[in-house]
């Protein structure tokens, strides 16, 4: 999951985006909205933390404007506004969901995986396919109810199949969404984690389509 954390609060923003690396999340923080509204428009992230307190407009001027121009991404709106109008603020402008400061972390994560799962039409926090499954909220594998031991990496390319699964992913796609946008790797890179995840899960689990990329198969290759 690759998140972009709208914040200007520097201390703030730096323990919560480590917090979530640590949970095997990608974050790229930035300060203000101009920062964020570039990004929005020039890479690819799976959801968005947006603080409304900008010191370039207020985050729901902001978050309107995306939405008018159809950046449809899940928005989790994270506050110190308490009263009810400013929520209803954030929702009418296009936030998906709300937390206010102060919050813990965890609840945050479980919020984000949450719009995550559901933005690709997951209502269980359970991901299955065939034998195969992947808790979204633990980051725990498991085949044939058996766990399933992958690195940080390999688990977020198995995860990112499986919210995409059956659509096919391409290298591109893979890239943008499930490594740094400055340690985005060479097309070698992504052929070796995926043969890793295939020793791993099987080799029929993952099919490559030539010219188009991968998709994860459930355990009849279907």
């Amino acid at each position: 999951m690759k998140v972009l954390l709208v914040e200007d609060d520097q201390s703030l923003a730096e323990a919560l985006a480590s917090a979530l690396r640590d949970s095997g999340l990608l974050v790229e923080p930035v300060g203000t909205g101009g920062e964020a509204d570039f990004l929005l428009k020039t890479e690819r992230y799976d959801v968005v933390i947006l603080d409304l307190g900008l010191p370039d407009g207020n985050g729901t001027h902001w978050l309107s404007r995306w939405r008018d121009e159809q950046i449809d991404l899940p928005v989790l709106v994270l506050t110190a506004r308490e009263r009810w109008s400013d929520k209803a603020a954030g929702f009418a402008a296009g936030a998906d969901d709300y937390v206010t400061k102060p919050f813990e972390t965890a609840e945050v994560l479980f919020r984000l995986r949450a719009l995550v799962r559901r933005s690709y039409g997951h209502a269980h926090p359970v991901l299955n396919l065939g034998d195969l499954s992947y808790d979204t909220h633990g980051g725990q594998v498991t085949l044939a109810g058996l766990p399933v031991s992958l690195t940080a990496q390999e688990t977020r390319l198995l995860g990112y199949l499986m919210h995409a699964a059956p659509r096919i992913v391409s290298r591109t796609e893979l890239s943008e969404h499930v490594y740094d946008r400055d340690q985005e790797p060479d097309s070698n890179v992504i052929d070796v984690q995926i043969g890793r995840l295939r020793r791993k899960l099987g080799r029929d689990r993952i099919e490559t389509v030539r010219g188009q990329g991968y998709r994860i198969l459930d355990a009849g290759g279907a």
